[in-house]
């Protein structure tokens, strides 16, 4: 079917904005849709998941997509329940994480509005999930693999290839070709990773392309340096107190090098080893996950793999599965590190901790990456007294601790860095992914430091890509 004279860029998330990450792309021969991301955080966002796709559907031939973290990918099960029956490129693992987070967020999702219809405290009579476990299983049949560095068809006017973005297990930046060899080349950063950071590859350089699409997540600051200093300080804290570490934390790629970062603190005798519990079964799958895919690991967990050591394990370290011995973390006494999803508070098995432990003065909740607006993550950081769990009031007595170093974003300067392995300025640079003030601040960086044509993505223009 034929469609638009020239390709065009639509912007349909992650446009003023962190999440819903999603982006179509319009050829003469092809409708191809780059990330399929959920909204998060602020109200108004949230309820766009339950809005009709901008878009007709059944017109869209393919996905691609940057990394399996909620904001890019978890719209998929709703895109198949609409009727997608496309393909779904993303990397191996990529496709491997999907299974674990997809199914579980769909299942998260039914036990959420079951418990709301018991209790009675939702305001939708009867609540109900988003996406149900069926709807994850038809996207999920839907994926189609391919390896780092190695081209691939998306449509007739349309090809692909993944590099490694080092953000967590996976991630990719995307280049897409349209209008076939000599048409128009698209490079999306997707969610850039960090250099000198532990267990995954840095990103892979990108030399040149016509457009260019980037995120600025921290596109106005720079990271704190070693965090794990500032780690190691709370738990010794909380060895001596003694406290209660809780940490709401991503279950891809947070809690890894989390556990990561214990591990190595202990083995050099900077940190007692306390007990440490992972309370997230997602978690623990994707932990798994982790060390079955070398293609990503760097030198060091490469090198400690191979020598048998389990280098996402700190000594007295605990996977909790199920629903009982969650619940029995109710009796463990300080000191203790709990790490449970999710990340920035917005559902889990965090919030039943959250609900425990956040009116206790003995408690310190590290808050280990970005929180975005509206979420209960970012009201804590912000030092809101009192939060609302599970329609209830929850004082907050409890220290709360922002850690944004072990953010898996590049920040100002890592972004900046990717982007200085182009050897000729992108025609036009959109700036996607962050809010206001860090879009902004990136996208002058690139015009004034660099001389490029910089702008800020706006939440539903439509550009062309000629």
């Amino acid at each position: 079917m034929r469609r638009a004279a020239g390709p065009t860029l639509r912007f349909l998330g992650a446009a003023g904005t962190v999440t819903g990450a999603k982006f179509l792309v319009t050829t003469p021969e092809t409708r191809v849709l780059l990330d399929c991301g959920l909204f998060q955080g602020l109200k108004h966002l949230r309820l766009r998941n339950w809005a009709p796709q901008p878009f007709e559907v059944s017109s869209l031939d393919a996905v691609v997509l940057s990394h399996a973290h909620v904001d890019h990918s978890g719209g998929l099960p709703l895109l198949a329940r609409q009727g997608f029956r496309g393909a779904i490129h993303c990397t191996a693992a990529t496709a491997e994480l999907l299974r674990v987070m997809l199914l579980d967020a769909a299942h998260l999702q039914e036990e959420e509005a079951a418990f709301a219809n018991r209790h009675g405290y939702s305001k939708h009579h009867p609540a109900l999930p988003l996406y149900t476990t069926t709807d994850a299983e038809a996207a999920l049949g839907l994926l189609v693999a391919h390896a780092y560095g190695e081209p691939f068809v998306v449509g007739d006017d349309v090809s692909a290839l993944f590099r490694r973005a080092g953000h967590i297990l996976g991630s990719a930046t995307v280049e897409l070709c349209v209008g076939g060899g000599t048409g128009r080349r698209l490079v999306y950063s997707g969610d850039l990773g960090r250099r000198g950071r532990p267990i995954l590859r840095e990103p892979d350089p990108v030399v040149e392309a016509d457009v260019l699409l980037v995120e600025s997540t921290y596109g106005d600051r720079l990271h704190a340096l070693h965090p794990e200093e500032i780690l190691a300080g709370l738990v010794r804290e909380a060895a001596a107190g003694p406290r209660t570490l809780l940490v709401p934390a991503f279950a891809v790629g947070r809690t890894q090098e989390l556990l990561w970062t214990l591990r190595h603190l202990e083995h050099a005798g900077r940190i007692p080893e306390l007990p440490v519990f992972v309370d997230s079964p997602m978690a623990i799958d994707v932990t798994d996950v982790y060390l079955r895919h070398p293609e990503d690991h760097d030198a060091l967990m490469a090198t400690e793999l191979r020598s048998g050591e389990a280098p996402l394990r700190p000594a007295r370290c605990r996977f909790l599965r199920t629903s009982a011995e969650s619940r029995r973390l109710n009796e463990q006494p300080a000191p203790a590190i709990i790490i449970s999803a999710s990340g920035m508070a917005t559902g889990g098995r965090v919030l039943h901790h959250l609900r425990r432990l956040l009116p206790d003065e003995r408690t310190t909740v590290v808050l280990p990456g970005f929180q975005a607006a509206g979420t209960r993550g970012r009201a804590l950081a912000d030092g809101a007294r009192e939060v609302r769990l599970f329609g209830e009031a929850v004082a907050v007595r409890a220290r709360v601790v922002p850690l944004d170093g072990f953010s898996a974003h590049a920040d100002r300067d890592g972004i900046l860095g990717w982007l200085d392995g182009f050897e000729r300025p992108p025609r036009a640079a959109w700036v996607v992914h962050g809010e206001p003030q860090p879009a902004d601040a990136l996208a002058a960086a690139l015009r004034h430091r660099r001389g490029w044509n910089a702008l800020v993505a706006e939440d539903g223009a439509t550009v062309e890509l000629g």
